[in-house]
């Protein structure tokens, strides 16, 4: 069996392959009701698109989303939402060594390992080119939580970290690496660039918030809020790490310095002194904002030489060629939101579901 669907109450499947004709998603469970039409997905997509700078994988795709079904007279209908994108800049040819040996770091020998056979063609589903329909299922998602919002940007490439007193959230649409510190994007389009020509690739780290998320969304144990959203993280393209609040920091600390602590807020509300837990609590939303950090690892394919196997098992070494992105996850960043995005949806649902 295949696992391509994601959620509860609002579900969305992707499907398509990196070099077919097409990719899309079916969003179900959308409340009726809704506006939505093309406008409302397309600046997302953008913002994922590739071939926008040096610094992103040369593949020119508009990616051009339409909605095929679940929206009658500008209104979701309730009905699955069919989105669709089509794919107008393969070059198969590209990947005629891939055909014969794997790529190390890549999904090349576990797909074949599994299925017996692989599309080679850009990785077919294994391709970051799938993350295009999330970030449109996304998209819809957002439309449920109209009081949420959600900012993603990255905070580290190659190791080199932002500095959060130059924090500016305006900066993040004014650089090519969504980076909040302006000094930092300086730094990275040097090692960015470095690392392109040399023919090697960088990891970086995404770091998201979502704001204006109420108390009480997620579930004690088995739909804890933080449990739904590292899975959804995990299961992007080269995604090797998740962090929620402090993460990892706070194997480091004592019980009084992890502690969030409270006083008497407004309306009979906490008023929260810090934020260690990442806006969750026990699985369930305090109120706080929700923050989580995503570590992408460095692209696989690279044009320096690596040792491999060939199909049939034999010593070779591979050289991929074609065009990759230097740093996957600076194109990451709309790709965590929408993740977050039908995250945060489909707990909101599972909520009112429950709780009224």
């Amino acid at each position: 069996m295949s696992f391509n669907t994601f959620g509860r109450v609002l579900r969305f499947s992707t499907w398509g392959e990196s070099h077919g004709p097409a990719i899309g998603a079916v969003v179900d469970g959308c409340p009726p009701g809704l506006s939505l039409n093309e406008r409302d997905i397309q600046p997302f997509l953008d913002k994922r698109r590739p071939g926008t700078s040096k610094f992103t994988t040369q593949r020119q795709e508009p990616d051009q989303v339409r909605i095929l079904s679940g929206v009658f007279e500008g209104k979701t209908t309730g009905t699955p939402i069919s989105l669709m994108i089509e794919n107008v800049d393969q070059r198969s040819k590209d990947y005629g060594d891939v055909a014969k040996a794997y790529r190390p770091g890549h999904a090349d020998y576990a797909y074949d390992a599994k299925y017996g056979f692989r599309d080679y063609r850009g990785g077919g589903r294994s391709s970051a080119r799938e993350t295009a329909s999330r970030v449109a299922a996304g998209a819809v998602a957002r439309l449920v939580i109209p009081e949420v919002s959600i900012l993603a940007y990255v905070s580290a490439i190659g190791g080199d970290a932002i500095d959060m007193d130059h924090f500016d959230a305006d900066e993040i649409g004014k650089n090519p690496f969504f980076s909040p510190d302006s000094w930092a994007a300086a730094r990275w389009e040097k090692s960015v660039d470095a690392a392109r020509k040399d023919g090697s690739s960088l990891g970086a780290v995404v770091e998201c918030v979502a704001t204006g998320v109420p108390a009480g969304w997620g579930a004690p144990l088995y739909a804890k809020l933080d449990s739904e959203l590292a899975s959804a993280m995990m299961s992007i393209n080269a995604v090797k790490g998740v962090e929620i609040g402090d993460g990892f920091a706070a194997a480091s600390l004592r019980g009084e310095q992890n502690a969030d602590p409270m006083r008497p807020g407004e309306n009979g509300s906490p008023e929260f002194l810090a934020n260690h837990a990442g806006g969750v609590a026990g699985g369930i939303s305090t109120g706080q904002p929700v923050r989580i950090r995503v570590a992408f690892k460095p692209t696989s394919s690279i044009l320096i030489p690596v040792d491999t196997i060939t199909r049939e098992g034999e010593t070779s070494e591979i050289v991929t060629k074609g065009r990759h992105d230097p740093c996957v996850g600076i194109r990451g960043v709309p790709v965590v939101e929408a993740m977050m995005a039908l995250v945060l949806a489909d707990q909101k649902l599972l909520h009112r579901a429950q709780c009224g």
